[in-house]
């Protein structure tokens, strides 16, 4: 079914396609359903959504669910789990197309899962992905504009993931649990979206008092003083998301303790690089190299805050060819106000030229000494090159993205971890 569908779209002019296309997703979303046999409905299934943190939360939640002894299965934008079996989602979609999720969702109840958490995007509720997906509960983290020329307007944005508060509250299964967060404004939409749903607050002051530093966090939950490797304000807030779920199953809170000690980081989240403990060069790393995902002038202010106490010195990218042009002189100039040297380089450009992208960030940049390296291993070679004892080198943008986008549909097999660990290793043998 899915083979016919798909030879047919591409004898649709265009123009019509676009009229034919909810249609069309309609059809392959139950198709895949159908032919799967409708697995959601044989497991628990999470799914988490919000503009920051999806990745982070499922992983957060992930560990904590297993630590509590329950199998999981975990599709999102970072890797695909099935019990014990990981492997790196290479598809440069966080939610792959509607037969994918619902065979995933198949091999999980056939590998004796009890528990899918799934990261929804606006995207993927847009091409209804969604559809015949049974949610058990729903996690939304928060919402500021994305995606606006894919959408048309923020408005349609948030439409799109209201879409999935819908879908929760359209689910056949029996109690439906909706976890918000009492600090976005926006909740209240969710809520009213799905009125039959227990709903389940969560907010910054719940971990009061907190602390943090250099090796993570503080919080305290129930009283007890929890510790976290995870770094980060907005990773307090990505815990409590993750709890506020755990806690209706009746994870306790040794437990998730536990989990999160597990936990000693997230690939492509506030990622610190360095050579093995074993390597002859790993002492001569005087400084701190982080990768992370980055992507909106918000998120990259609170990546840089992290490190407020060091010196930095910023590899930053673009948004990405062809989407939120409005967002990258507002990158650039979060850049300016933290960095103490910005080195500008090609990321995803898509059919845009990448060097115009960059020409479209230059005028945020006031004041901060910053050079343009369009080739993305040189740039990253350059700010290991000339960093010093306590400085921190944040390459950010891909987080754990495969692949460099360019020109009609070409992509280039990419790592930023890797390449980043490869040339620390080369600044470190001079």
């Amino acid at each position: 079914m899915e083979k016919i569908l798909r030879t047919i779209k591409r004898y649709i002019p265009r123009r019509v396609f676009l009229t034919l296309a909810p249609t069309y997703h309609y059809l392959l979303a139950l198709s895949g359903a159908v032919f799967y046999r409708f697995p959601s409905r044989e497991l628990t299934v999470v799914a988490i959504t919000g503009t920051k943190g999806k990745s982070s939360t499922a992983e957060i939640l992930n560990a904590i669910l297993e630590a509590a002894g329950k199998k999981t299965a975990l599709a999102g934008t970072i890797r695909f789990k099935i019990g014990d079996t990981s492997k790196p989602n290479l598809y440069k979609m966080t939610m792959p197309g509607r037969f994918f999720i619902q065979r995933f969702l198949r091999q999980a109840v056939t590998a004796g899962c009890k528990i899918a958490i799934v990261e929804m995007t606006s995207e993927a509720a847009r091409q209804h992905r969604h559809l015949f997906i049974d949610f058990d509960a729903l996690i939304f983290l928060n919402i500021s504009p994305e995606h606006i020329e894919s959408h048309g307007s923020f408005e349609k944005y948030l439409a799109a993931k209201l879409k999935l508060a819908t879908a929760l509250e359209h689910s056949s299964k029996p109690q439906k649990i909706l976890v918000t967060n009492a600090d976005d404004k926006e909740s209240e939409k969710f809520e009213r979206a799905a009125p039959s749903a227990t709903n389940v607050h969560f907010a910054l002051a719940d971990a009061e008092p907190y602390s943090l530093d250099h090796f993570g966090f503080y919080f305290t939950l129930d009283g007890k003083n929890i510790r976290s490797h995870l770094q980060g304000t907005f990773n307090i807030k990505n815990i409590l998301a993750a709890v506020a779920y755990a806690r209706t199953l009746g994870v306790t809170v040794d437990q998730v303790e536990r989990g999160l000690m597990a936990l000693s980081g997230i690939a492509g989240r506030v990622q610190k690089i360095s050579l093995p403990e074993n390597h002859p060069l790993a002492k001569r790393q005087l400084f701190t190299v982080v990768v992370d995902y980055a992507h909106t002038a918000d998120s990259l202010e609170k990546v840089y805050g992290i490190f407020k106490d060091s010196r930095k010195i910023c590899v930053l990218g673009n948004t990405g060819g062809g989407r939120d042009r409005w967002k990258r002189p507002e990158m650039a100039k979060v850049a300016n106000d933290n960095c103490w040297r910005i080195i500008l380089t090609n990321e995803d450009p898509y059919d845009e030229n990448p060097r115009a992208i960059i020409d479209e960030m230059l005028p945020g940049i006031i004041s901060t000494p910053h050079e343009i390296i369009m080739d993305r291993r040189q740039a990253i070679h350059k700010a290991l090159s000339i960093a010093q004892p306590n400085d921190t080198v944040l390459i950010t943008g891909k987080g754990t993205d495969p692949y460099i986008m360019g020109s009609r549909g070409s992509k280039i097999p990419w790592s930023d971890a890797t390449v980043a660990r490869e040339e620390l290793e080369k600044v470190l043998s001079v």
